[in-house]
């Protein structure tokens, strides 16, 4: 009998390891192409950066950062009664005025910010309006890529307010209540400051759409992400608002094919370097062979004291 089963074992691994079979797998090599970030949004100029992809194996330092960045270009915008070419301007030589515009746009500061050479291109004859539907051209090195988005009508928030989590009499998180319309689709952007902040700061899962509140009235709670970098506030309340703190929120309406962008960016950058995270190709609404996106936002805005 023990001679059977060793018989039978023996025949059982000869057998696995004549149905084995060498998988060979052709991966894609790297090819060069343009990434658009472009933006408008009610009531602000058009942003656009521009700049090319890297190698996965490319270094990560700042130098291969800037040497990224994209100059020469020509970018038009049109709402379709004003076309404009979009003018380069570099942060090394800002227009008086704008280097907070422009620190907050990059997310530098600006002592920083004007010792760097990082260029973006902005109409001066065209704002954003609800309702609009804007087209982006930008040609560069004898191509031409085209977008398109349109600046939805915003969604207000019905109330905001500030309670403190149980056990903590100061700190606690602010509480939103949002209507959102019977129209399926809807997606949006959130981000929050200080009353004495310049620019706006993007929460964890900045941007979500209706999937699970359409048509609906609730409530939502967000936390405090400028207080991850604050070093004033102890660690045991970070992600918190202080009783007294002034923030400004600002809930921004954007289209499904930009929303869809944003989220596989998203989903991308909190997954990377998991090696059990489903890969993620992130989508693009701009034509012609380049990557990135096009999005026009709607803001509306609230101001909340946190006090009870």
């Amino acid at each position: 009998m023990k001679l059977i089963l060793i018989t039978t074992f023996f025949s059982l691994f000869t057998f696995l390891i004549s149905c084995t079979k060498e998988v060979k797998i052709d991966i894609p090599g790297y090819k060069k192409q343009l990434v658009v970030d472009g933006n408008i949004e009610t009531g602000s100029p058009a942003i656009v950066l521009l700049s090319s992809s890297n190698d996965i194996y490319s270094p990560t330092n700042l130098d291969a950062y800037l040497n990224g960045f994209i100059t020469g270009a020509t970018v038009i915008v049109s709402d379709g009664t004003i076309t404009d070419t979009l003018l380069e301007i570099c942060s090394d030589n800002l227009p008086a005025g704008t280097e907070e515009i422009a620190a907050a746009f990059f997310g530098i500061p600006v002592d920083q910010l004007i010792n760097l050479h990082l260029c973006a291109y902005i109409t001066n004859q065209i704002v954003g309006e609800e309702g609009k539907t804007y087209s982006l051209k930008v040609i560069h090195e004898g191509k031409e890529y085209n977008a398109q988005t349109t600046i939805l009508p915003p969604t207000n928030l019905d109330d905001s307010f500030w309670k403190p989590e149980p056990g903590l009499s100061e700190y606690g998180f602010a509480w939103l209540k949002l209507t959102d319309s019977p129209q399926s689709g809807d997606s949006y952007k959130w981000e929050v400051k200080r009353i004495s902040d310049f620019g706006f700061t993007k929460p964890f899962g900045p941007f979500f759409n209706d999937r699970f509140f359409n048509g609906l009235t609730f409530e939502f709670a967000y936390e405090n992400p400028m207080s991850y970098n604050d070093p004033s506030v102890p660690g045991q309340y970070k992600g918190y608002y202080h009783q007294g703190d002034t923030i400004v929120m600002k809930l921004s309406k954007l289209g499904q094919l930009e929303f869809q962008f944003f989220e596989k960016k998203y989903n991308q950058i909190y997954s990377s370097g998991n090696p059990f995270a489903t890969p993620v190709n992130v989508p693009s609404n701009i034509s012609g062979g380049a990557l990135g996106i096009w999005a026009g936002f709607s803001p509306s805005y609230d101001t909340l004291i946190c006090i009870q």
